[in-house]
């Protein structure tokens, strides 16, 4: 799998690191069935740091990557709160960003009354293939644990999940401009 990395100089130093960490990462046993390997990395930029630079400019090179292969690929984006990473991510059609400051202060549940933690569920109830994290949220640990488990957690395939992600992607593609 094709894991996509971006950053402003928000991030710019804490994108080097996780790339290195994901580089190491075994291949979860979802991914290795699928009969996929290693994770493959690619630096979308910021190539240097540069404290006057605008992270749309790096995110859209790695959410247009995802958007030609969003079953394929998937990307860690990385900003101050990650919010703006998002909104830009989820404007590519097949894109489905989530955004990541720590761990939550509550237990959820989901529908069947599984616990389920939020990263995890940004996986299995929705198949987000972009992680946008709020680096001034989150230590450089957290930050590890959240990109393995993100990684390591497939989508459910439960038909309910498929039924709102294809809604969702109907509305992008009615929304989207006629050229």
């Amino acid at each position: 799998m094709k894991i996509y990395f971006a950053s402003d100089h928000t991030g710019y130093e804490l994108k080097g690191v996780l790339m290195a960490h994901v580089r190491d990462l075994p291949t979860p046993e979802w991914l290795q069935r699928q009969g996929g390997q290693r994770y493959e990395v690619e630096d979308c930029g910021a190539h240097t740091y540069d404290q006057t630079d605008d992270y749309p400019d790096f995110i859209e090179r790695a959410s247009r990557k995802v958007s030609r292969a969003p079953a394929q690929s998937c990307a860690v984006v990385f900003g101050a709160s990650g919010q703006g990473e998002a909104m830009v991510a989820n404007r590519f059609p097949g894109v489905r960003a989530a955004v990541y400051y720590g761990p939550a202060s509550r237990t959820q549940t989901d529908a069947s009354g599984d616990v389920i933690d939020l990263l995890r569920s940004t996986r299995v109830h929705n198949d987000a293939n972009v992680l946008s994290l709020g680096v001034r949220f989150i230590d450089e640990e957290e930050a590890k644990r959240a990109v393995s488990t993100w990684l390591s957690t497939p989508f459910s395939g439960d038909e309910r999940h498929r039924r709102r992600i294809h809604k969702i992607d109907a509305i992008n593609n009615k929304n989207a401009p006629t050229p």
